[in-house]
């Protein structure tokens, strides 16, 4: 599974990305920092297995703070979008596909207004953001559209003379983007498409079908970024009200980034996620570090409790909610350690109405292909293959050799 971090130059995303993964990367005021997408590892937050068991985990990958599992996903930060990029516009084309990639993506705006539609500072609070959201939907529908208005013409025919699936025929035409036969048939039902007559859908009909379909294989959240600045807070109630349906959830990256490089370097405990922080040593900080720090607590974790910083917010909200991807862990009845010792040492995020079969084929193909049975390792009870599993199960698999 892979997160996309998108926007347009300048709005943060340079910073979001350094924040959710602390990777080096370039961070500057210009447009296109990032030229080439930047690929790291972010980590999702759920709730740690050890807890059921009264024990401490040692993770193979990733890590636990205070029986908070933090799970490793990959995120790619890619090029500054300007509109019109599917004309090709910016480096459009190769924004593009870059995205092709993405499961789901985080769409970084200025919340603060403070910069214009190509990423250049105005005056704050000047620009309607509102925009940005607007223009990126606009090319991620026009993306989809031209794809499939590249050969229409001849597809509806030949998909209408030879009775062809008209909905197999599209999946198959936007495998690209995962687009699965089941989504097809949805939004037709949705749009009360004819699938007998593909002919007379209009272009009204397919830029609809496009959206529909980006919506689906695409889905996005906003992190409302330097909620910080004035005026900030206002702009973000007037976009929740023009988009409804969109998960917008404010955040500082900076603060974030700031928060997790004072903890790396010993000078706070801070869980991310979380609303507070402690100092360790007051002695290692300086009059300028304290004012920061203080100034994140008061206009940042306290004015905005709901989310923290927003950063792991963020993350969470487009894998376990978005995605709606869970937490399993694999272990056994009789022991929780792997060969090394090492206690409920992994952790993976599985797909919706995952069942114990696919957790086997998760695990090890030949898990799958050798399945005899499941043992919910908390309750003690055998499961077959059909058994939908759920978050924070941990599963012994049994396998045949």
């Amino acid at each position: 599974m892979i997160i996309g971090l998108v926007g347009k130059p300048s709005a943060g995303k340079s910073t979001f990305f350094k924040a959710a993964t602390l990777a080096e990367v370039e961070i500057a005021n210009y447009p296109f920092t990032t030229i080439k997408p930047n690929s790291g590892v972010g980590y999702v937050r759920v709730e740690c297995a050890e807890k059921n068991f009264g024990v401490k985990c040692n993770p193979r990958t990733g890590y636990c703070l205070e029986g908070q599992r933090f799970v490793p996903v990959e995120v790619i930060d890619v090029a500054g979008l300007v509109p019109e990029a599917h004309l090709g516009k910016g480096r459009g084309n190769q924004f593009l596909d870059d995205l092709r990639q993405a499961h789901v993506l985080i769409h970084v705006i200025d919340i603060s207004g403070s910069l214009n539609a190509h990423g250049e500072p105005v005056e704050s609070g000047s620009y309607d953001p509102a925009k940005d959201i607007q223009f990126l939907e606009t090319e991620l529908d026009m993306w989809y559209l031209g794809i499939i208005k590249r050969h229409w013409d001849k597809f509806a025919r030949t998909v209408q003379q030879e009775k062809q699936n008209v909905a197999k025929a599209l999946a198959e035409l936007l495998s690209t983007f995962r687009v699965k036969e089941e989504m097809i048939t949805d939004a037709i039902n949705i749009m009360q498409l004819n699938k007998d007559n593909v002919i007379s859908w209009t272009d009204d009909d397919l830029k609809k079908l496009a959206t529909e379909l980006r919506k689906k294989t695409k889905p996005m959240v906003i992190a409302a970024n330097k909620i910080d600045v004035p005026g900030a807070k206002e702009k973000l109630d007037k976009v929740r009200e023009q988009f409804p349906d969109l998960k917008i959830i404010p955040c500082s990256a900076e603060s974030e980034l700031a928060l997790k490089e004072a903890a790396k370097h010993g000078i706070i405990d801070y869980i991310p996620g979380n609303t507070d922080f402690t100092i360790k040593d007051d002695s290692k900080l300086n009059e300028k570090q304290k004012k920061a720090l203080e100034f994140i607590r008061i206009n940042i974790l306290e004015k905005n409790q709901e989310y923290g910083t927003g950063v792991q917010h963020v993350l969470n909200t487009a894998v376990l909610d978005l995605l709606g991807y869970f937490p399993v862990f694999p272990g056994g009845v009789n022991k929780l350690e792997d060969q090394h010792g090492n206690v409920l040492p992994d952790c993976f995020l599985l797909p919706p109405d995952s069942t114990a079969l696919d957790f086997a084929y998760t695990l090890h193909t030949d898990f799958g292909r050798n399945f005899i049975r499941a043992i919910d390792v908390k309750t003690k009870k055998t499961v077959g293959k059909e058994h939908k599993l759920r978050q924070g199960d941990v599963v012994e698999i049994i396998a045949g050799k």
